[in-house]
């Protein structure tokens, strides 16, 4: 099973764009840099979107633009739109689970509390979908993580986040070709 789709989940905006629960978007864009994609709004898609070129397979990337808590509209949009599979779509998220420097591969499972994971799963009626968690770490206390993640990370969890996601950007190849064991053993053995 190849990966059609690579999903950053984030908040639109200047305001939001530093903040931990965006890594997904960073992550997007940083692997549409790469591979010389450029994001346009579409707003069929509530989102923005992105084509790349990755070991001879097209891969959209889409940004949505309907907030973390209706990521899932955009999502399902653009899946309906290109007849993509859930288990041809790759989720990039924060995860509070991980410290920074951290990334995992999984497939299926819960939203573990994130509201973008939740109303995905809500939205498409299916759990069974890709997702890299990139470690954001946890503040704490359960009460405090609404605020955590509308914060920017400190200079050393941020470079950290992005030593995750350079580690990722290396192994997307095998991701999006659906060698999922060789990616996740490459990047779980990272660090």
């Amino acid at each position: 099973m190849t990966i059609k789709l690579i999903v950053g989940l984030g908040n639109p905006g200047k305001d939001y764009q530093s903040h931990r629960h965006n890594v997904g978007f960073w992550f997007v864009d940083a692997l549409a840099s790469l591979y010389t994609g450029v994001f346009k709004k579409e707003t069929k898609f509530f989102g923005e979107v992105s084509q790349i070129n990755v070991a001879g397979s097209t891969v959209r990337l889409l940004k949505p633009n309907t907030y973390m808590n209706r990521s899932g509209q955009s999502i399902q949009s653009i899946a309906n739109f290109y007849q993509i599979n859930t288990d041809e779509i790759l989720v990039v998220h924060d995860e509070l689970d991980l410290n920074p420097g951290v990334a995992k591969i999984k497939f299926d499972g819960g939203h573990g509390g994130h509201n973008g994971l939740r109303d995905t799963i809500d939205t498409l009626g299916s759990k069974k979908f890709h997702r890299l968690r990139l470690g954001i770490g946890h503040p704490g206390d359960k009460s405090q993580v609404s605020n955590f993640v509308l914060h920017a990370p400190n200079k050393t969890e941020l470079e950290n986040i992005q030593d995750a996601s350079v580690g990722a950007l290396q192994v997307v190849e095998d991701v999006i070709k659906g060698d999922f064991e060789k990616a996740m053993q490459n990047l779980h053995t990272q660090g």
